[in-house]
């Protein structure tokens, strides 16, 4: 038996390939929508995907078990779970649906699901077993249920899919799972959909894979023997959900279009970039930031192609609208790719650096120094998350998330010079370009961020709640 791992950071979503080499045949399990990588690790092993499996329907990223199978016409094997709500629509006759406790296999090969509703009503974890060497399993494809150090978040239904009190249930469901798995063999090992910076848990480790013994001793939801200190404990302290998180639950469980009938972006030229503009459309400038900075287009904003470019861009993305990019053409490809990743399908086009015009601006920044010399006249906006924010911020700061920036901008003075700061700059110079773009006058990005902050000396408060609010 064969068994590769794959990860993308951008999205920290991990995938594998599961191979018989006796009959020729492999499995990806959890397969993002850039299929690329399963057909060149297959062809390399001299394997055909003749199967493709699914924990369960993601709200992260672009699923590509409906594009690999199309590709390969390999068979796909979905959750029956979950209800009615949470059936995959695009199911069809190369498709076996399963319940807890069905099995299949191809050669030695053999899997079995263990339904595991919690983070989802329809979630499956998958036990591989090499049936050439053992009658019992080595290991779990655990999905979104359990993670290094961590286990998945059971608010997404709630706060993405706007499904109003499912979150207790949904953690009240995790306690159980957990309960069932502390029964298992401490060997096996636990090979998780996602690593450490995915919003579906809160803490979860770097490392790719563990075991369930090393879990039951140090993840802290093994460690919970009381069932609502559990409850409560779950749902505290979980990042902010994604704006895009929403979207993709519906598109994976209709079923994402296929890459072949999407077009490829094209390079417009400057007067269709003004238009763009001029009609509110979401023009990304994903040139560096220090290229921003010197010279824009106003009404852009600027998300520069850092490693969490698809996971920024998806707190802007408006799925009923055209999205246009500003790019070196050379990078537009991949730009693309992690737009694709999160469904950004509406992609007419991209504008080359030299469409650009001549009617720019710049965009303001500000060493810590001068922010603290000038911190009674100037408004700070923290834009980290919620827990970063308790842990340590700037004094009489001023709280929104990147995510939710864009809808509470009446929240904002426009009669002052506002900063905008994050952990190290990037957030911040997100959250800068859209006030920009949004008619704010005097906008600043303070370098370094919070990091450069501390670095300094310059004062930390961590005594002020979430909610109080400094006087704007």
């Amino acid at each position: 038996m064969l068994l590769k791992y794959f990860y993308d950071p951008a999205l920290s979503q991990a995938s594998y390939l599961v191979g018989c080499q006796s009959c020729g045949e492999a499995l990806i399990v959890d397969p993002a929508r850039d299929i690329t990588p399963y057909l060149e690790a297959a062809r390399a092993e001299n394997l055909q995907i003749r199967h493709i499996v699914e924990t369960h329907i993601h709200a992260d990223y672009v699923s590509g078990a409906r594009e690999l199978a199309a590709h390969t016409g390999a068979q796909l094997y979905l959750s029956a779970m979950g209800g009615d709500e949470w059936q995959y629509a695009f199911a069809d006759a190369n498709t076996r649906l399963l319940r807890d406790g069905d099995t299949f296999q191809f050669g030695a090969v053999r899997l079995s699901a263990i339904h595991t509703p919690g983070h989802t009503p329809e979630h499956l974890v998958f036990a591989l077993t090499d049936t050439k060497m053992a009658d019992q399993p080595m290991g779990l494809f655990t999905g979104d249920f359990l993670f290094a150090g961590d286990i998945g978040r059971p608010d997404l239904l709630e706060t993405a899919a706007g499904i109003a009190g499912t979150k207790e249930i949904g953690a009240r469901q995790q306690f159980q799972n957990v309960q069932r798995f502390k029964q298992l063999p401490d060997y096996l090992q636990i090979w998780p959909g996602h690593g450490a910076g995915s919003a579906c848990g809160k803490a979860l480790g770097s490392v790719p894979s563990t075991t369930l013994g090393y879990e039951k001793l140090f993840n802290p939801a093994f460690q919970i023997e009381n069932e609502d200190e559990f409850v409560e404990w779950l749902l505290s302290d979980q990042p902010e959900t994604p704006r895009y998180f929403g979207q993709m639950k519906r598109v994976n469980r209709a079923g994402p279009p296929l890459l072949r009938e999407l077009e490829t972006p094209r390079p417009l030229e400057g007067f269709i970039l003004n238009e763009a503009v001029k009609n509110g459309l979401l023009v990304i400038d994903a040139r560096s930031a220090e290229e921003y900075r010197s010279a824009h287009v106003p009404g852009t904003i600027n998300i520069p192609p850092t490693g969490k470019f698809s996971s920024y861009a998806g707190e802007f993305i408006d799925y009923s609208k055209p999205t246009y990019l500003i790019a070196a053409s050379e990078n537009v490809d991949e730009l693309v790719r992690q737009l694709r990743a999160i469904g950004v399908d509406n992609l007419p086009g991209y504008f080359p650096p030299r469409e650009l015009g001549k009617a720019l601006e710049v965009l303001a920044t500000m060493p810590p120094e001068t922010v603290a010399k000038r911190a009674d006249e100037v408004f700070l906006l923290d834009v980290r998350g919620a827990t970063e924010y308790r842990e340590g911020h700037l004094p009489n700061a001023y709280h929104i998330p990147l995510g939710q920036v864009a809808e509470r901008l009446d929240e904002l003075p426009r009669s002052r010079t506002i900063v905008a700061y994050c952990s190290s700059g990037v957030r911040s110079q997100i959250v800068a370009s859209l006030l920009k773009s949004r008619g704010f006058a005097e906008v600043a990005n303070m370098d370094g961020g919070f990091d450069a902050w501390k670095a300094a000396g310059l004062p930390v408060e961590t005594a002020t709640e979430i909610g109080e609010k400094p006087t704007l």
